[in-house]
């Protein structure tokens, strides 16, 4: 399913986009493609979408639940996070799955500087883990305009996704990842000549633990890449979620493990629901059955936040 998800030509009837700049540090913006209602009316709710690693808001899940959420009547902002969508030029920075402030930045300007009251956020894979770090960090003080949050596979345990990604069947998902990463990193180096040393000078990168060990994690701050995956995870924050939050997981997710969210203990928190069908891949989950929603997790997705506005979730 993961594969066939990434190759299934799609097409999607979505009005053209408003683009926003987002500031989200002293240095840095992060570009948002905005759809917003006719009159963009302060009573709709906001769903904001973060696609995952070496992704961008043109991703089609993205577009997915873009599609469905803005024809229930959601304005909607489809997030590149930074660097991507050719926005490397924006940032002195690389991005990392730390970044979780980018997005209460985000939240905080929808809310304070728009005066939205209604702000969902949706984050698939890397996505899931920053967009659910940023609700749980705010903890029992969560703004009541954050309504609700949707991770859809998302990376809560970064070092268990290294690790599974190391696996001989995970080659094809391991070598597209850092031929991406790597891809992204060259173009830093010409952008920022000064901050960031030409992929000549490092020591040879093969998988994305390295990458993280001798790129993310010293540009960032960490000691190293399994200091940077424990401090930027999700897990950490498990039980202080104090708004609804849509766990949607695979149990045959081939690089985010399955098991790893029974460790967290996701059951205990009376704040997350927690749906694991046996199938569904990386971020996939295609229907087989007609009538059905082909993509169906993207209209679980609205679905949800629609029951959470109804008081039913």
């Amino acid at each position: 399913m993961t594969i066939a998800a990434a190759f299934w030509p799609r097409r999607f009837a979505l009005a053209r986009a408003e683009d926003r700049l987002f500031r989200v540090d002293p240095w840095t913006q992060v570009l948002g493609h905005c759809h917003w209602q006719k009159g963009k009316m302060l009573d709709a709710p906001v769903m904001v979408i973060v696609h995952g690693l070496e992704g961008s808001s043109d991703s089609g899940y993205v577009m997915g639940i873009a599609e469905r959420a803005f024809a229930r009547g959601y304005h909607v902002v489809r997030m590149n996070q930074r660097n991507c969508g050719g926005t490397e030029a924006l940032t002195p920075t690389l991005y990392n799955s730390g970044m979780s402030g980018d997005y209460r930045a985000v939240f905080e300007e929808l809310t304070g500087v728009d005066g939205f009251r209604e702000i969902f956020f949706v984050g698939y894979s890397m996505g899931g883990n920053l967009v659910a770090k940023m609700a749980g960090e705010f903890g029992a003080g969560a703004p009541g305009a954050l309504r609700g949050v949707c991770a859809v596979c998302p990376a809560w345990d970064l070092s268990a996704c290294a690790d599974a990604l190391e696996r001989r069947e995970n080659y094809l998902y391991q070598n597209r990842f850092v031929s991406g990463l790597m891809a992204r990193y060259e173009r830093k180096t010409k952008l920022f000549p000064d901050r960031y040393v030409p992929a000549r000078g490092l020591r040879r990168v093969r998988t994305v633990r390295e990458f993280d060990d001798v790129i993310t994690a010293p540009s960032a701050g960490f000691r190293d890449a399994e200091d940077y995956y424990e401090k930027s995870s999700a897990k950490n924050v498990v039980g202080d979620f104090r708004v609804p939050v849509l766990l949607m997981v695979a149990e045959d997710d081939p690089f985010v493990p399955y098991v790893s969210f029974l460790a967290m203990g996701v059951e205990k928190n009376p704040w997350i629901r927690f749906e694991a069908p046996l199938h569904g891949g990386h971020c996939a989950f295609i229907s087989r059955h007609w009538g059905m929603e082909r993509f169906w997790a993207e209209q679980r997705v609205v679905e949800f936040c629609e029951s959470v506005r109804a008081g039913s979730a």
